[in-house]
């Protein structure tokens, strides 16, 4: 916030930081100007602090003297369970401090009756992600940046120089970003506080190293969290690793602690659009509220905001805690959450590989291919996949360059080994193409039949679910093609029918959000200037309009939401007005097909001439670096799970359609496209998709993330309205029993 608005808030406002304007006024331009100005800043402007004098009841009844004086009866809390007690117990006593603050006469009745309610609503800040009854919370995914960042870079240092690295990250309580950092780099190792390793785990870990290294492998990753502990409660420190690797083992070992790191730098697209998502709610609760109502939280559910009554997510909070100081570390886990389950028990199935002896023989052959466009976090989908599959017994078959290599015979076995250190790579180490089976689909069924293959993954885009239902349509003619077949969605598009959202769509959603910073910030010293960006998505306008949100845009162009010329003039007198102002930079974004006659160029040539005189206007198209770079932290562990999830699934509709030495399955449920929807992770018949879908501009006919494009307006200053109809219910949490979905809507 500017200065005057901070002198405000403490009564030392004074003339000389007003403009000619009034006082109202300027203070109301500033703040624009600093918010506009801060959605790609770390951190917090308005500063955060953990106050001593708030703990006493003589801090909290002058905190209620500087409300009341100011008239403030309604809060937004951001910060962890300790910011969210606090708050919670000031708004308990709230009485009592209003009753107290009249008997030494700071106050008068009248404003005891008038400001007698205070309303409390919660969003949690904490890059630990240790709140309960929320799947993720602000800060947490730009923290993952940061880790997997540096993980990223020490990989190649490691893998030059044979080294291992043992890299501490924060969490003094809880392990989620050691675990979480772990499952998307494939570490070999990680260390935890709600699951101490088993004892003789030193002797283990050094086996696994050692075995790695001997197969040639020239790396070794180790992630202790800082609040790692032993069986009895002991600390694992990153020192201790390192000693035990070097005193066992002879490896060269370094210790890396990224320390406060984590918790700076640029905040990511996700914690962007999260944070705007959860002031919206905490807004919308604060004006539904009454006297009666409990003070929430509003959390994060799949992919939906919900609001949970603060005291019971806090004290589920304290119970992990009190649950691991008493050593119930299985009770610890449990109460984290299902997604946290899931990353362990994910983390668990892919990095320690079971002796032959004790993996089971199912005799199955299960192919896996990628068709469509490149898209980051295909390749973590692929080694889950393939690891999954072999845990449970399958021999795993990777097909190159998609439905073209099927039908040319490009198949070949692929192993354990030959996935390692994929999640970190870009693009598609099989090869993809956009080529449909329909044509082939002869040659795709004698491939088929010659190795033997028993199922399908299919991990791409729009070509991929026309894919699957081209090979279901051609079952009654090859019974070859009668087997289970599973799609997973990974295109950058975010355009595929039954999921709201698709792995690369985060890393793309990043570019964007990155390249629109560095675009603002070039024009940091140049005055009125608007910005005029393509994006691309075919006719799907998700990157144009939550990219936009990310980036702080004034405007997005999607094909879902038609214009016509009078909507572009409007856009730029809304400019022009705000180039007058303090605000003198904009951005535009345009999604790559939204219209046909409305082109880039067409619209850069409308703003800078109706521009003239008032602002400038400079023009980029993005491309295809929207596809490429390393996967987000997100689109790893999406990639991860949904890839393991699919092939869990595979085992059992295998297990269920053998009949008599073969598989043979040509029901419409054993095709079918794993997609999050709202709360959970679905498996949908494709055929039950048909209604569903666009098939002319190859998109869905409904799309969560329009609802999110009047938010995106608001914050440009646009008058409009914004649907509360899905809006966060007030929901219960049960204590030992979390109501969390199985979607990893968050990583």
């Amino acid at each position: 916030m500017g200065e005057c608005v901070q002198h405000a808030a403490n009564g030392e406002c004074d003339e000389k930081h007003m403009a000619p304007q009034s006082n109202e006024s300027w203070c109301r331009n500033v703040t624009c100007l600093r918010i506009c100005m801060i959605v790609f800043q770390g951190g917090t402007v308005i500063g955060s602090a953990r106050c001593k004098d708030f703990r006493t009841r003589e801090g909290r009844l002058k905190a209620a003297h500087n409300l009341v004086q100011r008239g403030i009866t309604n809060l937004c809390v951001i910060g962890g369970d300790g910011s969210l007690t606090g708050a919670n117990l000031f708004r308990e006593e709230w009485s009592g401090l209003l009753a107290e603050l009249v008997e030494q006469g700071l106050i008068d009745e009248d404003a005891a009756q008038k400001y007698s309610a205070l309303h409390i609503v919660g969003m949690v800040g904490s890059i630990d992600n240790d709140f309960c009854g929320t799947d993720m919370t602000i800060g947490t995914d730009s923290a993952l940046h940061r880790i997997i960042e540096v993980v990223d870079a020490i990989m190649t240092t490691a893998q030059s120089h044979q080294r291992t690295f043992v890299l501490e990250v924060m969490g003094r309580h809880c392990g989620y970003l050691a675990l979480v950092s772990a499952l998307a780099c494939g570490a070999d190792w990680v260390l935890i506080p709600e699951m101490p390793p088993e004892d003789g785990w030193e002797e283990k870990m050094c086996q696994k190293l050692s075995a790695k290294r001997a197969g040639m492998k020239r790396l070794n990753i180790i992630i202790v969290a800082e609040g790692a502990i032993d069986r009895n409660n002991q600390p694992v420190t990153s020192e201790h690793v390192k000693n035990l690797v070097v005193q066992r083992l002879g490896f060269d070992t370094r210790v890396t602690i990224l320390g406060h790191v984590q918790r700076g730098g640029t905040p990511s697209a996700f914690d962007r659009i999260l944070a705007s998502r959860m002031g919206v709610e905490a807004v919308l609760a604060l004006l539904e509220t009454t006297a009666n109502t409990p003070a929430c939280v509003v959390s994060l559910r799949g992919n939906q905001s919900v609001r949970l009554p603060l005291m019971e997510c806090v004290q589920m909070t304290q119970e992990v805690q009190k649950a691991m100081d008493e050593k119930r570390f299985e009770e610890a886990v449990r109460l984290r959450g299902r997604s946290f389950e899931n990353n362990l028990r994910t983390y668990k199935l892919l990095a320690h590989r079971k002796p032959e002896s004790e993996l089971p023989h199912s005799n199955f052959n299960v192919a896996v291919l990628n068709v469509g466009a490149p898209a980051a976090g295909m390749n973590a989908a692929v080694r889950s996949a393939v690891r999954v599959g072999i845990s449970e017994g399958h021999k795993m078959f990777a097909v190159s360059d998609g439905f073209e290599g099927f039908y040319k015979g490009q198949i070949k076995e692929i192993k354990w080994a030959d996935v390692g250190g994929w999640t970190g790579q870009g693009g598609s180490l099989l090869g993809t193409k956009r080529t449909l089976p329909a044509k082939h689909i002869d040659k795709i069924a004698e491939q088929m039949r010659m190795n033997n293959i028993n199922a399908l993954l299919v991990i791409g885009g729009f070509e991929a679910f026309l894919g699957i239902m081209e090979l279901l349509a051609a079952r009654g003619t090859y019974e070859e093609l009668c087997v289970p077949m599973v799609m997973v969605p990974a295109t950058v598009s975010n355009n595929v029918p039954g999921s709201d959202l698709s792995i690369g769509a985060d890393t793309a959603l990043n570019a964007i959000t990155d390249t629109c910073d560095r675009i603002k910030q070039s024009a940091s010293g140049t005055k009125r200037r608007v910005f005029i960006i393509e994006t691309m998505g075919g006719y799907c306008g998700y990157l144009a309009s939550v990219g936009g949100l990310a980036a702080g845009a004034d405007a997005a162009y999607i094909f879902e939401e038609s214009f016509d010329i009078r909507d572009l003039q409007s856009n730029v007198e809304h400019l022009t007005e705000k180039m007058k102002t303090s605000i003198q930079r904009g951005l535009v974004l345009r999604n790559e097909n939204s219209n046909e006659n409305y082109t880039t160029d067409f619209i850069y040539q409308l703003y800078s001439e109706e521009g003239k005189g008032v602002f400038d206007c400079r023009k980029n198209v993005l491309g295809h670096m929207q596809q490429g770079g390393a996967p987000s932290p997100f689109d790893r562990n999406f990639g991860t799970k949904i890839a393991a999830k699919a092939m869990q699934w595979i085992t059992k509709k295998l297990n269920d359609s053998y009949r008599k030495g073969r598989v043979f399955a040509n029901t419409e449920d054993s095709a079918c496209l794993l997609g999050m929807r709202r709360r959970a992770m679905v498996f949908q018949p494709v055929v039950q998709l048909k209604d569903e879908t666009d098939f002319v501009h190859r998109i869905p006919k409904e799309q969560w993330w329009l609802k999110l494009r009047p938010l995106m307006k608001i914050l440009a200053k646009y008058k409009t309205s914004y649907d509360v109809s899905d809006s966060g219910q007030m929901e219960h949490v049960v204590l030992n029993r979390p109501k969390e979905s199985e979607a990893m809507a968050a990583i």
